[in-house]
């Protein structure tokens, strides 16, 4: 039968590694007869501060061994479809985080240093240059833009319209400048509708859409013909060279910050509604669940180490974040929830009836 003062040999081991342990935990134990409540009470001293102590190896530790799992041990397919759809596509992002997703768009482009530094900044030129030949070299889109630029009928519409606006204004000044002959001009114009029986607005009209839309046919064709690629290319660098050295802050100017009239709120607000719309669509559950598992199929054989490696997490990263996490778990080690619960446990442990009957300090 194990005696009072072998029950104290583990706890003495410790004691002489732990710098920080209580050098008259020892001497008070063994001075005095000890019980169970006693024990209990260095016991739970002891892990707290033998914790408190191994913290940091023991975090890196756990790592280590957390590392060389197998990730398809633990997590399934199967897992990840029900986190991203039943978790993170089933709720909509909560009011706060909106907040401040405006809050932090409003912080970075109004932000002070946006005013000295240029577009250049944010794009490099040969960024630009790829972009530019990119475009260029897609023959077809490149025709199908121009076409939807000049040739559309909206656009001949359009410019129908300008134009008979302009003649008629002209005109019309011109016609009360004139004094008795623009009087005249006017008779005769009276005279021309009533013979014809046309308006001659709608005659000008007519007359400037139907040459209008040729004129388009033709400025496309013109466009189709002599914007070469090479061309292309070239007027999107050079759009780009006069606006580069220009300041972020530019960006601003097509941008409203007036109250009740925030076009980041607008932005922010529209891209909800879509992000709304689209999270709950089979179409985007569609893609989802075709993501996941291409992406679980290249990965289920890699360890938890080889995917957090992915992420450029590795021993470093993680030691220097334990060290940042170390003064909450010391915290936690502190706390009277946690000292109940260790006091709870050993309690437990001390009840059961092999142990009540074992320990010598229990017997007169």
């Amino acid at each position: 039968m194990p005696t009072s003062l072998d029950s104290q040999k583990p706890h003495t081991a410790a004691e002489t590694k732990n710098d920080n342990a209580d050098p008259s935990l020892s001497k008070e134990l063994l001075s005095s007869r000890l019980t169970v409540d006693s024990l209990i009470d260095a016991q739970v001293n002891f892990i707290q501060q033998w914790l408190h102590n191994q913290a940091e190896p023991l975090a890196m530790k756990a790592w280590q061994w957390f590392g060389a799992q197998p990730f398809s041990k633990y997590i399934t397919c199967d897992h990840l479809q029900q986190l991203v759809k039943d978790w993170l596509l089933s709720q909509p992002m909560t009011e706060v985080m909106r907040t401040d997703i405006r809050d932090i768009l409003h912080t970075i482009i109004y932000h002070p240093v946006n005013d000295n530094v240029p577009l250049s900044e944010l794009v490099d030129d040969t960024q630009v240059e790829t972009l530019a030949n990119y475009v260029g070299s897609h023959e077809q889109q490149r025709n199908i833009l121009i076409h939807t630029l000049v040739g559309n009928e909206t656009f001949a519409d359009l410019l129908t319209q300008t134009l008979y606006h302009a003649i008629n204004d002209f005109m019309e000044s011109t016609l009360d400048k004139a004094g008795g002959v623009g009087k005249l001009m006017k008779l005769g114009r009276s005279s021309f509708e009533k013979a014809t029986n046309r308006n001659l607005d709608e005659k000008l009209q007519t007359y400037l859409h139907r040459n209008i839309k040729d004129l388009t046919r033709k400025a496309e064709a013109n466009a189709q013909e002599h914007l070469s690629n090479e061309e292309v290319a070239r007027l999107m660098v050079m759009g780009w060279d006069r606006i580069k050295d220009q300041p972020i802050s530019e960006l601003q100017t097509y941008l409203s910050d007036e109250p009740g009239n925030s076009n980041i709120d607008h932005i922010e607000a529209s891209i909800q509604q879509s992000y709304n719309r689209l999270r709950l669509s089979p179409y985007l559950h569609s893609l989802v669940t075709s993501s996941i598992d291409t992406w679980y199929a290249n990965h289920q054989s890699d360890t938890m180490a080889t995917i957090a490696a992915s992420l450029h997490i590795d021993d470093a990263a993680m030691k220097q974040c334990s060290t940042a996490l170390l003064p909450i778990m010391y915290d936690v080690l502190e706390t009277p929830w946690l000292t109940a619960h260790i006091r709870e446990m050993l309690e437990a442990f001390y009840a059961q009836p092999a142990i009540k009957e074992g320990l010598a300090f229990n017997h007169d």
